[in-house]
């Protein structure tokens, strides 16, 4: 009997195609909606699939259209399709005491995206310990406020589930139809979902650094800057580049959305700048949002575009093409154009391989969306450009948000956006590990050089 094998690059977008059949069946059953009907079919995909890739755009509300049985079933599709599920099936692996194969280690290294394997098992603990606590603890600073306005039950459900879903950047919520937009004056509530979205955002290796480098730092008593000088290249990067896109893109924001009265106009001068930093963040694939999206300026819309496009940070539970790729493919640009060939990043050397990697990264990802989005806009020609490509980039970075075009959208529409989050959250990881393990080729024969022109 012939036994089958898959290697990474197969099984993991296998694995979260399988989450999503199995999470669409589910949610076809009649006791997954509040009226106790059954959905259609392409509504319980759309939402499996939503979940799964921790997107966050809905065909139906999630708060009124789906039972609790229903909303459990979308939180369980969302943190598997956060974690990855074959993270999530190595931790029951884990708990059940199996010893794990080396093939079973390469699985996990690939579907955490690591460089090394070396200490794998650790590693993925820390993972799962990490994310229970983070989780829990936003769900109680939640409970503070969703208690006393929807109930205790309730409230504790509402807080718990909006707490995964932003640690997972999946932009759902069950706690009603405007999103974030009533606690758009709540600095409290806003304050706990941005920083339960930037941790899932900063990646996992990032926070093992940061935790490692603070211990150390305690116990050797450096000073904060020290500490933080201690830090890998890598973690280094990734904070630079998140808190400047944050800042630029609520700079941006604030300034563009100042005077309009279908953002934050009417807002007063303290929930304006709250609401321009949430904006700024939950762009990066988080999805919620505290505001309509209809109402932005041309201006805010196109920082929209490359806030949503780049994502988060490696390693982690955000989307997009990663903020390490978008600065390793521009620096890239930079130095062919400055003849620089050393390609430093806080004094340390990245390889070839990986300054291609992130160019061919970037590349793709921008062929998809412009492809994605002419369909979109020749199936559905009520839409507009605008409004086309802000679905289409919010769909393949897992973003979540929409300028309120996602329920309008006819079948072929639908169809379209379900592929665009399938591609956006297995597209970067498969690419990824794919480049990773590859063979060079060891053909030795070399061609003569031919003329060609570019530019």
């Amino acid at each position: 009997m012939k036994k089958w094998s898959f290697s990474s690059e197969h099984l993991i977008p296998l694995s979260f195609l399988g989450a999503i059949v199995v999470g669409t069946i589910l949610l076809l059953l009649p006791i997954s909606t509040a009226i106790g009907e059954t959905t259609d079919f392409v509504t319980a995909l759309f939402t499996a699939t939503t979940s799964v890739c921790v997107t966050g755009l809905v065909v139906t509300d999630t708060y009124s259209h789906w039972s609790t049985f229903g909303q459990v079933i979308i939180l369980i599709l969302a943190q598997i399709g956060g974690l990855g599920i074959i993270t999530v099936a190595s931790t029951f692996l884990l708990v059940s005491q199996k010893k794990f194969t080396m093939g079973e280690r390469m699985m996990l290294k690939d579907a955490l995206n690591l460089n090394s394997r070396s200490g794998i098992l650790g590693k993925l603990v820390r993972i799962i310990r990490g994310t229970i606590m983070v989780e829990l603890l936003g769900a109680i600073l939640y409970s503070f406020r969703l208690v006393p306005l929807l109930g205790l039950a309730k409230g504790l459900w509402a807080s718990l589930f909006n707490s995964v879903s932003a640690f997972c950047n999946a932009g759902m919520d069950i706690i009603g139809p405007t999103s974030m937009g009533q606690f758009h004056s709540d600095p409290a509530v806003l304050l706990i979902t941005m920083t339960l979205i930037v941790i899932g955002g900063l990646g996992y290796v990032v926070w093992f650094d940061i935790s490692s480098g603070i211990k150390n730092g305690i116990k050797k008593n450096y000073s904060p800057i020290t500490i933080i000088k201690r830090f890998t290249e890598h973690t280094k990067l990734v904070l630079t580049m998140t808190f400047s896109l944050i800042f630029l893109g609520a700079l941006i924001i604030f300034f563009a959305e100042y005077t309009n009265p279908a953002t934050i106009g009417t807002m007063s001068l303290s929930d304006k700048i709250i609401n321009s930093f949430f904006q700024s963040i939950t762009l990066r694939t988080a999805g919620f949002a505290s505001f309509s999206q209809k109402g932005l300026t041309d201006i805010s819309c196109v920082i929209s575009y490359v806030l949503m496009f780049i994502g988060g940070s490696p390693v982690g539970t955000a989307g997009g093409i990663k903020t390490v790729t978008f600065f390793l493919a521009a620096i890239n640009i930079i130095n062919y154009i400055n003849c620089d060939e050393k390609n430093l990043v806080f004094h340390k050397r990245v390889t070839e391989d990986l300054m291609r990697k992130a160019s061919v990264i970037l590349a793709v990802s921008s062929f998809t969306v412009i492809v994605l989005t002419l369909i979109l806009l020749a199936t559905n020609p009520a839409i507009t450009v605008v409004d086309s490509l802000f679905e289409v980039i919010s769909a393949s970075a897992t973003v979540g948000l929409t300028r309120d075009v996602t329920p309008t959208l006819n079948l072929a529409g639908r169809i379209i956006i379900i592929i665009a989050m399938y591609l956006g959250r297995i597209g970067p990881i498969s690419m990824a590990i794919f480049f990773a393990n590859r063979k060079p080729n060891k053909n030795s024969c070399k061609f003569a050089e031919g003329e060609f022109y570019v530019g």
